[in-house]
């Protein structure tokens, strides 16, 4: 097995860890998470070929995947007219 694709399963097992962590870090863990996976999808994209990157994207897809809903929802959502009271 590829250094990348050890990377890329030493990364779902650290985020099995961080899943079971109190739910206060979630949020930062997932941040974590998120810059950590991408070198290690590139490296695996690069060295496997795109269909491990595909597959390596989907695990780590629905590993993550409330941050991606909730990017999903805020993408489709009603833009918030801006604040152009002026203070005289």
């Amino acid at each position: 097995m590829s250094l990348s694709l050890t990377l890329a399963c030493l990364w779902g097992v650290f985020a099995s860890v961080l899943a079971m962590g109190p739910q206060r870090w979630h949020w930062v863990a997932a941040w974590v998470l998120i810059v950590t996976g991408v070198p290690i999808l590139g490296a695996v994209t690069y060295q496997q070929g795109p269909l491990w990157g595909l597959v390596v994207l989907a695990a780590g897809m629905s590993v993550l995947r409330w941050p991606l809903h909730r990017l999903i929802a805020r993408l489709h959502a009603e833009p918030r007219p801006a604040d152009n009271r002026q203070d005289a």
